[in-house]
């Protein structure tokens, strides 16, 4: 039997000690390390899973892999001391604040041969899996992402949510790049750093005029997660949060009502089973395993992070690619 692959986890806020649990209750995996500048909060969660607490990287020797969770603007000197120590690291989205240290971070991987995965988490969320899997042509997409305020929140919406759907959009379409790039943002809440956007809007083409329109918000009132893919002859609506996916179909026919005043129409309606119900962040840690064993191609997952961070800088920018 394979032994448990060792983690170090860096980071304990919600995001981090979400991954703590993951981790520790894997079969295939074991909180070995925790990460954490602050003592007490370090301690605390190490102690609970059975983990040895550091307030620094300084010393990786016992792990095998690292799951970085911490704030983004920490990410670049992070991923740079796990690689240059040889580590193979699942990093939260986004990568790095910037697409120039995105790159930097993806480099280094590829140099080392190292395998890096960022956690665009929505790729597991069992109804953007299903929804996909039932996709055949998609022409038309709307993914919309909104949320009540959170002022821990440091970075815009565009780094911190549209990159998920940006990613969604990539992936609905074969994992190709947007040939056109239109974006819009708009600065609202009184509380957000100078310079972050609290909206950001992108429209996207991919080509024989498919399209993709993606929302994100900061200052919705109410929290929405939603995929729609618009085929020619049928609609798949994935709400993200419920975990459900329904399928929509128009038919018109041609003969009038018996009073002569119209015509007759039809909707048709399926919700179809979920391919999946695994918790996303279980089904990501597995991918990753899975890519750390040899399943899964560890130079093709690395590609697949950079084509939503350069659409997402190219909306910010205003550039169109």
């Amino acid at each position: 039997m394979t032994a448990p692959v060792g983690f170090a986890l860096v980071g304990t806020g919600s995001m981090g000690a979400l991954h703590a649990r993951v981790i520790a209750q894997s079969p295939r995996a074991r909180l070995a390390l925790v990460v954490e500048p602050r003592e007490s909060v370090g301690r605390e969660v190490a102690d609970r899973f059975g983990a040895r607490w550091a307030p620094d990287l300084s010393d990786l020797s016992e792990v095998d892999a690292v799951v970085v969770a911490a704030p983004t603007e920490h990410h670049l000197g992070l991923a740079e001391q796990v690689l240059s120590a040889g580590k193979p690291l699942l990093i939260e989205k986004p990568v790095c604040g910037s697409l120039a240290e995105t790159e930097a971070v993806v480099a280094h991987a590829r140099r080392q041969g190292l395998p890096l995965l960022c956690g665009l988490l929505e790729r597991f969320n069992p109804a953007v899996v299903t929804a996909l899997a039932l996709s055949c042509q998609p022409v038309h997409l709307t993914i919309t992402r909104h949320s009540p305020y959170v002022p821990r929140i440091r970075t815009g919406v565009a780094w911190d949510l549209l990159v998920h759907d940006v990613d969604l959009a990539i992936q609905a379409f074969g994992g190709v790049e947007p040939t056109t790039v239109r974006g819009t943002l708009g600065y609202f809440h009184k509380d957000s750093v100078p310079g972050a956007e609290d909206v950001a809007e992108a429209l996207l083409t991919f080509g024989e005029g498919r399209l993709a329109n993606v929302s994100a918000s900061r200052i919705g009132q109410r929290k929405v997660r939603s995929l729609v893919i618009g085929e020619v002859d049928r609609l798949i609506e994935a709400d993200l949060i419920r975990k459900q996916v329904t399928i929509f179909r128009h038919v018109s026919l041609d003969a009038a009502t018996p009073d002569g005043r119209g015509y007759r129409q039809q909707s048709i309606m399926e919700v179809p089973e979920l391919l999946s119900n695994q918790e996303p962040l279980v089904a990501q840690l597995d991918h990753f395993l899975d890519i750390l064993a040899g399943r899964l191609d560890a130079d093709a997952e690395r590609d697949r992070i950079l084509p939503a961070h350069r659409t997402v800088a190219a909306v910010i920018s205003g550039d169109a690619s």
